[in-house]
C-alpha cells in the first residue's frame, strides 16, 4: 500500500512536541514537508524531521496527499479549505474555527473536494477513554451527563509553553469545550438548546439539552487554582452512574488519529470525529457565547 504524504501546516509547541513527531515516525506516513509562517523555524522544524521547509503553502499541498494542521483555529480554516481544494486529506486540531461561518465554510471546502478528514479530539483517540466511550455510548439509556474541563495552563509550572493568543482571548469554553463536547454527544446525541454562564477568570458553565431527552452539564476553565485541576465525565442513567476512569495523558492519541486519517482516506469512510462533527461542535460552543453576550 502507497504510504500516505502528509504535510504539516505549523512550527509552534504542538507542532514540534506532537505532530512532526508523530508524522516522522508513523509506518504508514511520509512526513512530505513543514511550512509555516516564520521561515526559520520551519526550516529548523523540517531539518530536525528529515523534510522540506516550504516557502509557499500551495506548493507543499501540491506535493501532499493530506495535511495536518496546528495553528490556531481562524487560521487553520480558511488554509484547510484551501488544502482541500488542492485536493488534501485534512488532519484538524479542535476547535476546526471558533465562528460558525469559518466552519462552516471549512466543512464545505471539504465536501465540494469529497477528502477525508479527522478532527484531533484528544480523548476519542486514548485508547482507555474510547473504550469507555464505546461501552457507554452501546449501553445507553442515560438519564444526564457531566463533561468538567479544570485547566491551570497559566499557573507558574502549568502548560504555558503551549500557550497562545487565541487561547488566551477565547479561554475555556474554546479551547476545552470542544474535549468535553466530544465526549457528550455521541452518548447522549445531538444538542438541541444551550445556556451558558461565566463564572470565575475565563470559566463557562454550560447546560445542554439533548436530543433524546437526556440533558448534561459542563465547566470549563483555563484558569483553575492549580490544586483543583482535572478532567471528571460522568453518566447517570438506567444503568446507574458511570465515570471516566483517571485521564494519564495522551500517549500516542495523535498516532491514533493519524491512523484513522489514513483509513479513511484509503476506504473513503467518514470518521466519526470528521470536519462536520467539528462544524457542530463549534456550531454549539458559538451558541453558548452568544448566550453569554446577550446576559
Amino acid at each position: 500500500m502507497n504510504r500516505l504524504r502528509i504535510g504539516l501546516v505549523g512550527t509552534g509547541p504542538w507542532a514540534s512536541a506532537t505532530h512532526a513527531p508523530a508524522l516522522s515516525r508513523h509506518p504508514g506516513v511520509d512526513l512530505s514537508g513543514v511550512w509555516g509562517r516564520r521561515a526559520e523555524p520551519a526550516a529548523a522544524l523540517a531539518a530536525a524531521h528529515g523534510t522540506r521547509a516550504y516557502a509557499d503553502v500551495d506548493e507543499m499541498f501540491a506535493a501532499s496527499d493530506a495535511v495536518a494542521f496546528a495553528v490556531p483555529p481562524d487560521v487553520q480554516a480558511p488554509l484547510a479549505a484551501r488544502a482541500a481544494a488542492a485536493g488534501c486529506h485534512l488532519l484538524l486540531d479542535k476547535p476546526v474555527a471558533t465562528t460558525t461561518s469559518g466552519a462552516r465554510d471549512l466543512a464545505a471546502a471539504a465536501e465540494r473536494a469529497g477528502v477525508a478528514s479527522v478532527v484531533f479530539f484528544t480523548l476519542r483517540f486514548t485508547t482507555a477513554s474510547a473504550s469507555w466511550l464505546a461501552e457507554q455510548t452501546a449501553t445507553g439509556g442515560w438519564f444526564t451527563g457531566r463533561a468538567d474541563w479544570y485547566g491551570s495552563f497559566y499557573a507558574p509550572d502549568g502548560s504555558a509553553a503551549f500557550s497562545s493568543p487565541w487561547r488566551a482571548s477565547r479561554g475555556g469554553l474554546w479551547d476545552v469545550g470542544p474535549h468535553a463536547l466530544s465526549m457528550l454527544l455521541p452518548v447522549l446525541g445531538d444538542v438541541t438548546a444551550v445556556t451558558a454562564a461565566e463564572g470565575p477568570r475565563d470559566t463557562v458553565h454550560l447546560i445542554l439539552r439533548h436530543e433524546n431527552g437526556a440533558s448534561s452539564t459542563a465547566t470549563l476553565s483555563l484558569t483553575a487554582p492549580p490544586k483543583c485541576e482535572g478532567i471528571a465525565v460522568e453518566l447517570r442513567g438506567e444503568s446507574g452512574t458511570v465515570a471516566l476512569p483517571p485521564w494519564e495523558g495522551g500517549g500516542d492519541a495523535f498516532g491514533a488519529a493519524v491512523d484513522a486519517l489514513v483509513e479513511s482516506a484509503a476506504t473513503g469512510t467518514a470518521h466519526p470525529c470528521d470536519v462536520r462533527f467539528g462544524l457542530r461542535v463549534s456550531e454549539i460552543l458559538a451558541r453558548a457565547e452568544e448566550h453569554i453576550t446577550a446576559t
